[in-house]
């Protein structure tokens, strides 16, 4: 059936064993964590982060495959509380005629609700199930704590372009339906961009291409190809949410830009399209401090509130909430000067390495650091009217440098006026 022509390309290029594996060299490269605990026979329970597209599903698979383990396989989109506890109690009725723990792979599991990971943690704990779980977002802020702690977390990173070029030729070259085509690539290009480092966006692309032409027909792949044939085809192309990062993409751009009706439009297309709303609500977070910053500093506390009432609430209600806060957001001052001054300071740091305290801001609890200067000529900026004295605060190295640039906004420039009369030097 995988040799079908119904069958997706990613899915008849799906790979059986580690050695065919393309990417993650981190994780199964020799001698790496992952291919050590397949090599050994003994495998733990892990969560996999990584953007869609490289290979954690394949990677489950192939582990459950090579260790010969009972797999199964729920996605969060659909699984209930029940499912887990059907398969936690097969998987304990079968462990009397069975020495291998089942894996249980769980898809997205950062939409399983606090409920549905605590039906895991038992079953995780005693042995029962070894879990792995597949996710997007942060598992840090997705996964309960006490899953957290009995489980590794792994990080997928996107393929590169050195990757994508193994899967081209592999596609071209040794799939059986397109290696009997005349498929010739003359360009890449457009294939690097529109896949972005998914694998299943590359093969889906391909297998569009390839699909469209007839068996002895030559099949010209270029920049120009590509992209006419994906705008032609952009539902089938986005048949299975694909576009995910492209539209989150354009609600956060949306609202950088004060369009407040681009902005909810995509999350209209991302709400109707089944998105978490935790997920866009934390995203207009983010957004709070990098784009509005200190030109409307309540837009942190809207974004914040809007999180934890979506949290609380649920849909179909919390779309009000998040037109509400993208709103909000959209028509707020703008200003991303908190965002370049960390990046400023983190820059300086790694430029400059670990500079030493000046004495006079050190900590000074013993006597002998007394008798060291530590503390020595601190002014406590209390004891000035104003609550203010001049003094430097950085390493003699760095003195006078500057990290935060007040931006052109009523608020900043109000920043701007006291940083003037304080420092003189703004």
């Amino acid at each position: 059936m995988l040799n079908s022509e119904s069958t997706p390309l990613p899915e008849r290029m799906r790979p059986k064993s580690l050695d065919e594996y393309v990417g993650q060299e981190h994780l199964v490269g020799p001698g790496a964590v992952i291919r050590k605990m397949v090599e050994s026979g003994n495998i733990s329970s892990f969560i996999l982060w990584g953007p869609p597209g490289v290979g954690k599903t394949t990677l489950a698979r192939i582990i459950s495959s090579q260790l010969d383990r009972p797999f199964y396989t729920l996605s969060a989109i659909n699984s209930g509380v029940k499912d887990i506890r059907d398969i936690i109690a097969k998987s304990a009725s079968g462990s009397i005629f069975q020495k291998k723990r089942p894996i249980l792979f769980i898809d997205e599991i950062h939409r399983f609700s606090k409920s549905q990971q605590d039906a895991l943690l038992g079953a995780v704990e005693d042995g029962t199930i070894v879990l792995i779980g597949a996710t997007t977002e942060n598992p840090s802020f997705e996964v309960i704590s006490p899953l957290l702690s009995r489980c590794q977390t792994y990080v997928l990173k996107s393929l590169d372009v050195e990757h994508l070029d193994t899967l081209i030729e592999r596609a071209v070259k040794k799939d059986p339906i397109l290696s009997t085509k005349n498929i010739v690539i003359h360009e890449r290009e457009a294939l690097y961009r529109f896949s972005g480092g998914d694998a299943r966006k590359l093969l889906n692309i391909i297998d569009i291409i390839g699909s469209s032409q007839q068996k002895n027909e030559k099949i010209t792949i270029n920049n120009n190809i590509v992209t006419e044939t994906l705008q032609e085809n952009i539902a089938m192309y986005d048949k299975s949410g694909e576009q995910h990062y492209d539209i989150i993409s354009a609600f956060i751009k949306s609202i950088r830009g004060s369009d407040p009706n681009g902005a909810l439009y995509w999350m209209a297309r991302m709400l109707e399209g089944g998105e978490d709303p935790l997920f866009i609500a934390r995203r207009m977070i983010i957004l709070a401090s990098e784009d509005i910053g200190l030109a409307n500093p309540n837009a942190l506390l809207i974004a914040q509130a809007c999180f934890e009432s979506v949290h609380k609430i649920g849909m179909p209600e919390a779309r009000i909430i998040l037109s509400q806060a993208a709103i909000y957001l959209a028509t707020s001052a703008k200003s991303n000067s908190a965002y370049l001054a960390i990046d400023a300071a983190i820059e300086e740091v790694r430029r400059s390495g670990n500079l030493p305290v000046p004495l006079h801001l050190r900590n000074a609890p013993t006597k002998l650091m007394k008798e060291l200067d530590y503390g020595k000529d601190y002014k406590y900026a209390h004891s000035y009217p104003g609550n203010f004295t001049q003094q430097e605060f950085l390493p003699e190295q760095i003195a006078e440098s500057l990290f935060y640039e007040p931006r052109e906004n009523s608020r900043e420039q109000e920043i701007r006026k006291r940083l003037e009369i304080q420092w003189k030097k703004y």
